[in-house]
């Protein structure tokens, strides 16, 4: 990642150029410029090759799977979309797992540990009917209402398939993760936006783009295919890619993707009102936001000195991503609260960081950095 999490000067500053360097290998761990399909490997019965959906249903129906639990997304009258689905487990109004379906539209959940660690202990099944029944998994796109299922009993101990989540549109006053222009272009744009898919599936990049170019080229209102055009152009073309994003959002302005892929592009390149500008219009339109949506926020609004502000957002990205799918968000509200001279809160959440950081370099970095701010704590005691 290009851009440098500049940290404003205050009188403990060094301490946090090591937690900059982190967080700035997370955003680039977090969020890729260009969606990579599925890899395909050889490797017979192998996860990646059949998928973690295969996979489990095969081993359930071996009897040889325990503690997880599987689904299906489908939308009501839309295909599926190119970016894959969150899916959350939700207890008690508190999400405590969630997971990503496929671009099948098939999840698995399987069990995280208080940290947010995903883990299949020995008494996976046992863990799992403490804490998930009664709990209830549904999905996740703006613009869309999701159907809820209730974990059993018997989901957790002898069915674990939860059958299928639907998907249905919502009134589009707000925003959506789906342009409405998808339902309105005509048969043969859809015909080169389905073909581009189906070559980017393939590993054809180069295929994808020529054939989403002839999508637009048929139908300039197709806000998805710019959109898609222009991840595919981001790597290699980020002018191009602004562009196209740009264009979607000037056929669709309540399609809410754009906005988000603007916020990131502009904090890539430090331009840190431009990204708070998009990142506030993403969540003007999709208020639940996401946790790479919510990171982004706090992370422009802390390079503009919006303190508070961006501590608000840190947290609320925090809140929902139980498994840490944005690495360096804990960092950054240490980061956040360091700034507001609340070490001890500073310090517990890089404590944090070491639940679920693998031993090695970063994490003895992590241990470095408590170790630096203890002082300033008893001091300000």
């Amino acid at each position: 990642m290009k851009a440098t999490l500049f940290l404003f000067a205050f009188s403990f500053c060094s301490i946090f150029v090591l937690i900059g360097a982190l967080v700035q290998e997370a955003e680039a761990q977090a969020h890729t410029s260009t969606a990579a399909p599925p890899s395909t490997l050889t490797r017979p019965d192998s996860i990646q090759d059949s998928g973690f959906y295969d996979y489990w249903t095969t081993m359930s129906a071996q009897g040889r799977a325990g503690g997880v639990l599987l689904g299906k997304l489908a939308l009501e009258g839309e295909p599926l979309p190119w970016q894959p689905m969150l899916v959350s487990v939700d207890c008690k109004g508190d999400v405590v797992n969630m997971t990503q379906a496929d671009l099948r539209g098939q999840f698995v959940i399987r069990f995280v540990d208080i940290n947010g660690v995903e883990r299949i202990p020995a008494d996976a099944q046992r863990q799992m009917e403490t804490k998930y029944e009664g709990c209830q998994v549904r999905a996740a796109l703006a613009g869309f209402r999701s159907s809820a299922v209730t974990i059993t009993v018997r989901n957790l101990r002898d069915e674990p398939d939860l059958g299928t989540i639907t998907l249905f549109p919502e009134e589009r006053s707000s925003g959506t993760e789906l342009s409405s222009t998808t339902k309105t272009a005509p048969a043969n744009a859809m015909k080169a936006f389905e073909k581009a898919r189906a070559e980017w599936l393939n590993q054809d990049a180069s295929g994808a783009m020529g054939s989403l170019k002839k999508a637009v080229a048929i139908y300039p209102e197709f806000a998805g295919a710019w959109f898609q055009l222009g991840k595919l152009q981001e790597a290699t073309d980020p002018q191009a890619a602004r562009d196209s994003f740009s264009k979607a959002l000037a056929a669709d302005p309540k399609f809410v993707l754009p906005y988000e892929q603007l916020a990131w592009m502009a904090a890539q390149a430090q331009d840190w009102d431009e990204a708070e500008k998009d990142a506030n219009q993403a969540l003007q339109l999709d208020p639940a936001g996401t946790p790479q949506l919510w990171y982004d926020d706090a992370w422009a609004k802390f390079q503009l000195g919006k303190i508070n502000e961006a501590a608000v957002s840190a947290a609320k990205s925090l809140a929902i991503d139980p498994r840490h799918t944005v690495l360096g968000t804990e960092q950054l509200l240490a980061v956040i609260l360091a700034r507001k001279a609340d070490y001890a809160g500073a310090i517990q959440h890089l404590r944090n960081c070491l639940t679920y950081f693998p031993a090695g370099r970063d994490a003895d970095l992590v241990k470095q950095q408590i170790a630096q701010l203890a002082p300033k704590m008893k001091a300000s005691k």
